[in-house]
């Protein structure tokens, strides 16, 4: 085998290479330095003081030494150091452009450092811009321009159930509405329904990655899980403070005035899936640490902090230290088991599902070297990470009946000087009225996460949610709803995203067209009908329940069984939510079996029968009377002539049933306008 080339002599010949036509620097250079060179010589560390993830930034006497050491074949010398070497073509292209001098667009953007990113910083909310909406929002979206046109009253009543509530108004709410169409009237009462409580607390239990079984292998249920949906729900429908919710979740047991209610909210801790008999329990205790961790920082900062456990975050300026120091927050935690079989913990007599911390010292903490649990590195204590806190919050001592740790990370998260906390909830908020965040990746607000498409606006929410509404996500709803920013019609500069309603959503208003939607609340979720094909396909056959009977099925989806390893059909087929880790939006697919679903599926048609006999028992024998009804139950308004022409002509070949099940698959039925 011939030896190869001393990289001198490489980066030689290659200069006797024909050189590739113009290098396209945005297009061929900036991303390759971005993908292969960042990491180690970009905004977060420089290494050998030398940053490639800019043109500007590459000084030119390191030319030379840039090309020996991409071409090196020294392990030790070579870049980059991990992963497979850049490719002839991608060597050439680096070549021909530090030949021609490197030169690059005047007006390139230059990360800034770590510590002057946007969402690190205090919140700087500026005065509402002069302008002659009234409405704040309005304010800074619109400025001094028109808005888009303001949709039609019956689209804004079904938008505003269909956002607050899931549900689509009955026919009393709509003969109400039209004798005063008054949308602000029908968003306060909206706001005070229990309804609102379920609807949002779906969001939430997506973000928080709720599920009622463990996962894995067995996927046993998780014993009074239940509970933690229900506080989710009363805290919302309540309007708890937001700030209050953070606390309870995070450190509910060692609040001063701590109770079940408090104890059932730091069920949040325990949510993730859960081996019962992991082959390496010690690998396990860690990586359930790492899904608190992982969770915390996603749900209520935005952060990615996670990715920091084997090594430092590649992309964002988060430590190991970090992360290890958040670890140790959660470490005095212990999971009550007996065996494969999880426990409760007792609280004053109701069972809850919850973490318990003895009063013990706590365990010693350190950093596991590459996350291995048998790699012990340097000991660490409770802290959070260093770019957002210039002083460490205080730790309370140690005192029963717990170490306190956990109470200082969520006093900090719920600081109104944290910049982050505040911002992270508006955004989700306006998130789901709007389709789309401000930041459009809702759970990663960090270097990698997408820049505010309007930061005055995102910093002036934050402030007026903590400072003028208190951290009362009801205002939040009430400021947003009422603007006509939410009230336009779907246009393209309309702000409104609109996206498919999602499966609970969907359900559910299907249930109270047909009739059959029952209002009860809270209590062991329902277990719905499986079909026989998906039980067939389980690993474990004996584990699928017994569905419950019609009327305890029929209750709103929020309540359903969400089992881990058998996921109901219809939800998963209509992107129900990873349960796993944080989800910070539903994806919206487009695929075949949502169509079966929705026409063939057993659900849908039992409710298209459902619904029939509604429109044959509440609107008569004749036809017109029945599209009529049907109609305004499902899409609150009246048909066109056409539309009920066409239904009239369907309905002479065809029974009601058909025609429900036809209406029920209509795409403004699924979508909310």
């Amino acid at each position: 085998m011939t030896p190869p080339l001393p990289p001198a002599l490489l980066v030689c010949a290659l200069a006797m290479v024909p050189a590739l036509q113009a290098v396209d620097y945005p297009r061929e250079i900036r991303p390759l330095l971005r993908d292969r060179c960042s990491s180690c010589h970009g905004p977060l560390k420089q290494k050998g003081d030398l940053r490639l993830d800019a043109g500007s930034l590459i000084p030119r006497e390191s030319h030379r030494e840039i090309l020996t050491r991409i071409l090196s074949h020294d392990e030790d010398e070579r870049m980059p150091p991990e992963g497979a070497r850049l490719s002839a073509e991608q060597v050439a292209l680096l070549r021909d452009w530090l030949a021609e001098g490197a030169p690059f667009p005047q007006d390139e953007v230059v990360a800034r450092a770590p510590a002057e990113h946007w969402s690190f910083q205090p919140l700087s909310p500026g005065p509402v811009p002069r302008s002659p909406h009234a409405h704040p929002v309005d304010a800074f979206l619109f400025g001094n321009g028109a808005a888009p046109p303001r949709a039609p009253d019956t689209s804004l009543l079904r938008r505003a159930h269909l956002d607050l509530t899931g549900l689509p108004p009955t026919l009393e709410e709509q003969r109400r509405f039209e004798q005063t169409p008054d949308l602000g009237t029908v968003i306060d009462h909206l706001l005070t329904r229990p309804e609102y409580g379920e609807r949002w607390a779906r969001h939430w239990l997506d973000v928080v990655r709720y599920a009622d079984s463990n996962g894995y292998e067995r996927d046993a249920a998780k014993p009074f899980v239940w509970r933690y949906r229900d506080y989710v729900i009363e805290s919302l429908n309540r309007d708890k403070p937001y700030d209050r919710f953070v606390l309870e979740q995070i450190a509910g047991d060692e609040l001063d005035d701590a109770s079940v209610e408090t104890h059932v909210a730091t069920g949040f801790l325990r949510l993730g899936h859960w081996d019962d008999e992991p082959a390496d329990p010690q690998t396990d205790r860690y990586d359930q640490l790492d899904d608190i961790v992982s969770t915390t920082g996603q749900a209520f900062l935005g952060l990615t902090i996670g990715c920091a456990r084997c090594h430092d975050h590649k992309f964002e300026p988060l430590t190991t230290r970090d992360y290890y120091s958040l670890v140790s927050i959660f470490e005095p935690l212990e999971r009550p088991r007996k065996g494969r079989t999880e426990l409760p913990v007792m609280v004053d007599g109701t069972e809850v599902y919850a973490w318990r911390e003895p009063s013990a010292p706590p365990p010693l903490s350190t950093i596991l070297i590459r996350g291995s649990a048998t790699r012990r590195g340097e000991p660490v204590t409770p802290a959070v990470p260093v770019i957002l806190a210039s002083r460490q919050p205080d730790f309370p001592a140690p005192g029963r009946p717990g170490t306190g740790r956990r109470l200082g990370l969520a006093r900090w998260i719920a600081d109104e000087h944290n910049p982050l906390t505040a911002r992270v909830i508006v955004n989700r908020v306006w998130q789901q009225h709007f389709g789309e965040g401000l930041v459009t990746t809702a759970n990663d607000f960090g270097l990698m996460g997408a820049p505010p498409a309007r930061p005055g606006l995102l910093d002036w929410l934050a402030a007026w949610f903590m400072q003028d509404a208190r951290w009362s996500l009801k205002e939040l709803h009430r400021l947003l709803l009422t603007s006509r920013a939410w009230q336009t019609v779907k246009t393209g500069d309309s702000p409104i995203r609109y996206r498919r309603l999602e499966a609970e959503a969907i359900r559910d208003s299907m249930l109270a067209a047909s009739g059959q939607l029952n209002p009860k609340r809270f209590g062991p979720a329902f277990r719905p009908s499986i079909p026989a094909a998906a039980i067939e396909a389980n690993t474990d056959k004996t584990s699928v329940w017994s569905p419950s009977a019609e009327p305890e099925a029929s209750r709103r989806s929020v309540y359903a069984f969400i089992k881990r390893g058998l996921v109901i059909p219809m939800f998963e087929t209509l992107d129900l939510a990873d349960t796993v880790s944080s989800c910070p939006q539903r994806q919206v697919t487009t695929v075949a079996p949502q169509a079966l679903t929705l026409f063939n599926g057993d659900f849908a048609n039992a409710q298209a029968t459902h619904f029939a006999a509604r429109l044959r028992r509440e609107a008569g024998p004749e036809p017109e009377q029945q599209i009529t009804m049907a109609w305004r139950l499902a899409l609150c308004r009246t048909p066109s002539e056409g539309e009920a022409a066409r239904m009239k002509a369907f309905l002479a070949g065809e029974s009601l049933e058909q025609l429900c099940r036809v209406i029920l698959n209509l795409n403004e039925f699924v979508y909310p306008e």
